[in-house]
């Protein structure tokens, strides 16, 4: 890895620039360059969205073969945005709220230990985790509620009414909740129509796209080689479980089932990035059990996923097997992963090997 990498940084997020124009942005680099010295190769610009024209800028900055890193916290820079501005210039990384590795970095929580005291403390961790998400900010909040239904109201307001200029904000609100509430669920476009009065299902569908596009809402598309399937049949998941308790007038069970799906999802798509795989459902039938998460790697499957909370009784683990075991037939693949709160094992089910993994021990390695 190289080291002393001359590098500049620059937060357009502060208030003294709030001003700024296109045209001031040569008097910026003026400035970055008496700061951190001409021989700057890596300029790193944080809320670049906030500059109306940024990408003229950045455009002229590649060509004079200095490496830029802009960044975005809203729906205002999206990947169909660089596409127009930076075709074939751009690489997007898609940043989440913390993995459980990162919360118990940031909180200093020993995930080696061995004695009682330790794992206690992971576990106890964890729980937390469960429910509260990985948003750095609200590790040190109490009143998690405020922090998190602000959130929520400033990515409708904001990122998705301003931008898309939506007039029926109160169904685009109903709908946000409805999917936050029920995650890890099918997405039936036509119900939920019908449920919000928002007149056809392709207006429902772009209001879901908007939620999509500001990171509220997590999109899974199911397994098949038809394409008409993979875009008709999805589910939704939450890019973090905090949002699910932690807004007002959340009326639901504490589902610790759900949340630790959607935690393993969440996980799979960090993994997935870097390797190039893409994330599916598996459920070929109406009445076919469900394999929760299938791994491609360019149209090859390569692994199956199946997440359960609870699998001690068995009854519960011959329920999430099964599928796995079916699927397994199916789609010609071996690798096969029960991600559980259990002990990290592995049993052989009709000739067939299942690496059974606690789910702490997963999300940590």
């Amino acid at each position: 890895m190289q080291k002393h990498i001359r590098y500049a940084y620059v937060n357009l997020d502060d208030d003294r620039l709030f001003e700024l124009k296109t045209s001031d942005l040569n008097t910026l680099l003026s400035c970055v360059y008496q700061l951190y010295g001409q021989d700057v190769k890596y300029i790193l610009l944080d809320e670049i969205q906030n500059i109306e024209g940024w990408h003229l800028f950045v455009n002229r900055l590649l060509r004079n073969d200095i490496h830029v890193f802009v960044t975005g916290s809203n729906a205002r820079l999206l990947s169909s945005e660089l596409a127009t501005h930076l075709t074939g210039r751009y690489n997007e990384i898609r940043l989440y709220p913390f993995s459980f590795a990162e919360y118990c970095a940031y909180l200093h929580i020993d995930t080696h230990g061995i004695t009682t005291k330790s794992q206690a403390t992971l576990k106890a961790a964890f729980t937390d985790y469960l429910l509260n998400g990985g948003f750095p900010e609200l590790m040190h909040i109490r009143n998690k509620r405020a922090y998190v239904q602000g959130l929520i109201d400033t990515v409708i307001m904001k990122d998705i009414k301003l931008r898309y200029r939506i007039r029926n904000v109160s169904a685009l609100r109903l709908l946000a909740d409805h999917l936050i509430a029920n995650s890890c669920q099918e997405i039936v476009y036509e119900d939920l129509t019908d449920m919000f009065g928002l007149g056809s299902a392709v207006t429902t569908r772009k209001y879901v796209d908007y939620l999509m596009q500001a990171f509220l809402i997590i999109q899974i598309h199911k397994f098949s080689f038809k394409s008409r399937i993979r875009i008709r049949e999805t589910k939704g998941y939450v890019v973090d479980t905090g949002l699910i308790a932690n807004r007002n007038d959340a009326l639901l069970p504490q589902n610790y089932g759900w949340r630790l799906e959607n935690v393993v999802y969440v996980e799979l798509l960090r993994r997935a990035a870097p390797l190039f795989h893409d994330v599916y459902y598996y459920k070929p039938t109406s009445r076919s059990k469900e394999v929760d998460f299938v791994i491609c790697e360019q149209g090859r499957v390569v692994e199956l996923f199946q997440v359960a909370y609870d699998i001690e009784s068995p009854k519960t683990f011959k329920r999430e097997t099964e599928p796995l075991v079916q699927a397994a037939r199916r789609l010609g693949c071996e690798n096969l992963t029960l991600i559980a709160l259990a002990g990290s094992r592995d049993e052989i089910i009709d000739g067939l090997t299942i690496h059974i993994r606690h789910v702490i021990d997963w999300l940590l390695k």
